[in-house]
């Protein structure tokens, strides 16, 4: 069975949606941060209705450049601002224009030395894009979203490699309520660890379902991320490992924090 143009056109929705980028450690009140990415997605292949890996017609080209800004409102509240622009391509889908703008605030419910729980809320508007000259039904709306995040942080263990100074874990569970396409589920994993106060490893899951027995998605990231002072530099690369209805993706990621 080969993919149909109703599935590509789904696709196109989901293949360059950048993960949420949500935390359980709130700023403190007056401090900021602004993160810039660029993704470039590439498959030749897709999970078809049953998870099963099927050549597509034409190689899948996503291209994603994001925008994450966060300030500290108080010191248990910060607002959160997320919006990119996106374009893709494939046998089906031609499509390029600004993706979902949100804005949210993340509340800092508990938290002690090492443990921190928080609660996001957040309202998007669905984009612009444009599909062969007119708007694409996947890419609009207004979603809403609501998520649980826990975090951990720990000291240096031998588990974690010569060199290691300590890290942090953290666990994410969201609801997306999405205008023109079905609801989803998501839920994100991080494992950080940190070499010093220049060097971060990041390992990163996303996984989510929509509604209906719609799409379902499994990716993993592990990058790098160097710190320059207030500045850091992150590079790496993302790939698909499980899904349905959904391009086996794959390809670099490339960041630009900034604090203040």
């Amino acid at each position: 069975m080969k993919p149909t143009g109703g599935l590509l056109l789904t696709l196109a929705a989901l293949a360059v949606a950048a993960p949420a980028t949500a935390g359980p450690w709130t700023l403190p009140k007056g401090d900021g941060q602004v993160i810039v990415k660029l993704e470039a997605m590439r498959a030749d292949q897709g999970f078809d209705p049953n998870s099963d890996l099927l050549p597509l017609p034409a190689e899948r080209r996503d291209t994603a450049v994001s925008l994450f800004a966060e300030y500290g409102l108080t010191s248990r509240l910060t607002v959160r601002l997320k919006t990119d622009w996106q374009s893709g391509e494939d046998a089906f889908v031609d499509y390029e224009g600004r993706g979902p703008l949100e804005i949210g605030l993340n509340w800092q419910v508990w938290r002690d030395d090492k443990t921190a729980l928080a609660l996001y809320g957040g309202v998007a508007d669905g984009g612009e894009g444009r599909n062969a000259g007119y708007a694409d039904p996947g890419i609009g709306g207004q979603d809403w979203e609501v998520r649980a995040a826990l975090g951990r942080s720990f000291g240096p263990g031998r588990w974690m490699g010569p060199g290691a100074t300590g890290g942090f874990v953290t666990l994410e569970a969201a609801r997306r309520l999405r205008g023109g396409l079905p609801d989803e589920t998501r839920v994100d994993a991080t494992l950080g660890v940190h070499f010093g106060e220049k060097w971060m490893v990041l390992n990163q899951a996303y996984a989510g379902q929509a509604d209906g027995g719609g799409p379902r998605w499994l990716s993993v990231e592990t990058s790098l991320v160097r710190h320059f002072g207030p500045w850091a530099v992150q590079f790496g690369w993302r790939e698909a490992l499980s899904g349905r209805e959904t391009p086996r993706s794959g390809g670099p990621v490339l960041g630009l924090w900034r604090r203040f």
